[in-house]
């Protein structure tokens, strides 16, 4: 071991009780600990809270949607088959959605209607989030629509709201309007739930029920008409470029929008949000680098006459320098190494059992889930060791100062 490491060494871990020093060495320690370790769990559990959204809204939401600026799509095959053409589309599919009323019994809730077929699956695969029922009906052609209901499938919320599990009938009210003896009236047809989902997203559990496109083609009056096309992309985040492209292809009046425009609000959000916990949280491990800085003055006022005593045997100042850097070095890595173990366990912890839990309606997820990534550890190591290094500048400056022949003659 060098010199100035051991005599570094010797002074962190005297035993004195009556020494000051030492508890203010264990306040910076613990105030590292606390620092990385609170820095690398809010990191995770953003970050996994960011991840976890977007693959949510990916589920309810295809990478890119073709609509109208007339309303609808009246070519959607024509229209299915450009989109096609492009070498980055894997899957399109047509849509119908539309708003209506759901009831059962005495309970009503207000739906958003989305009329699919089996290409939807492929887009935007509901199966992974389907909790009671399947999804079977719902794609199926009806042999004879006069003698069975059609399917409906609906989410967790619309579910509780309504108080209906599967196999129980409830009815839609359409808002367009059809001519009877009595004059104008909504449109009404009694469905089947075949199936009830729950994406863990609280907006959309709440107000989301799949039909079979040609039935909400029927019900709400589009007459062969789409709202548009859904299309999934082999890369994902290739969907502003692809955007374009498809945009430049289809002309007027058709427009391509892409998922991340469409949430592009939320994710700003969430990434300022991590910066500044990040940067708010920073600052416990800089006020633990400063709890560093007093400690090492102590120990120099401490040890003044050992230093004038290794200063007159023939120690360099620099060698004075390096023992104390060294000590403040060794409280930052056992603060730093410590933190980041301690945070990676509590990471672990929490990714494995997720036993916090979100209220859905607020925080759109209702589990809290982290994401560990190693560089976002050495990330936090590197800025905590830095500013423990930076820390340590000063004081050990003031040691290598000092006059050994001033210290002697008054000590």
């Amino acid at each position: 071991m060098r010199f100035e490491l051991f005599v570094a060494s010797r002074y962190l871990l005297r035993r004195h009780q009556k020494s000051f020093g030492s508890w203010t060495t264990l306040v910076s320690a613990l105030g590292l600990f606390v620092g990385v370790l609170t820095l690398n769990v809010v990191l995770a559990v953003y970050t996994g809270f960011e991840e976890e959204l977007r693959q949510r809204i990916l589920g309810f939401h295809p990478h890119l949607v073709v609509v109208s600026f007339t309303g609808t799509v009246s070519d959607p095959e024509i229209v299915a088959s450009k989109l096609q053409s492009h070498p980055e589309v894997r899957a399109v599919a047509p849509f119908v959605l539309a708003q209506g009323m759901l009831t059962a019994g005495q309970a009503v809730t207000g739906v958003l209607v989305r009329g699919v077929t089996a290409a939807s699956e492929e887009v935007m695969p509901l199966s992974r989030f389907l909790r009671e029922g399947s999804l079977e009906p719902l794609y199926q052609e009806r042999s004879n629509p006069d003698e069975s209901l059609p399917p409906i499938v609906i989410g967790k919320g619309v579910s509780e709201k309504l108080r209906v599990k599967v196999g129980d009938m409830v009815e839609i009210v359409s808002p367009a309007a059809q001519a009877t003896s009595v004059g104008l009236v909504p449109r009404m047809q009694a469905m089947r739930v075949v199936g009830v989902f729950d994406s863990g997203l609280g907006e959309y559990d709440s107000v989301l029920a799949y039909a079979g496109l040609a039935e909400t083609q029927r019900l709400f009056r589009f007459d062969g008409r789409i709202t548009g096309l859904e299309v999934r992309l082999s890369d994902v985040y290739a969907a502003p470029r692809v955007s374009r492209e498809l945009s430049e292809l289809l002309g007027f009046p058709y427009r391509v929008r892409n998922w991340i425009d469409l949430n592009r609000n939320l994710f700003s959000a969430l990434t300022l949000g991590k910066t500044v916990y990040s940067i708010v949280l920073l600052l416990i491990v800089l006020v633990a680098a400063f709890n560093i800085v007093s400690t090492l003055i102590m120990v120099v006022m401490e040890k003044r006459k050992d230093l004038a005593i290794l200063l007159s045997m023939g120690a360099t100042r620099a060698s004075v320098r390096r023992i104390f850097v060294g000590k403040g070095m060794m409280i930052g890595v056992a603060g730093t190494l410590a933190g980041s173990l301690a945070g990676y366990a509590t990471c672990l912890l929490i990714q494995r059992y997720r036993f916090v839990s979100l209220p859905a309606d607020v925080y759109a997820i209702d589990r809290l889930a982290v994401r560990i990534y190693p560089e976002y550890f050495v990330l936090v190591a590197a800025v905590s060791l830095l500013l423990c290094w930076l820390a340590t500048l000063y004081p050990a400056r003031q040691a290598a100062r000092l006059s050994p022949v001033e210290v002697i003659r008054y000590e």
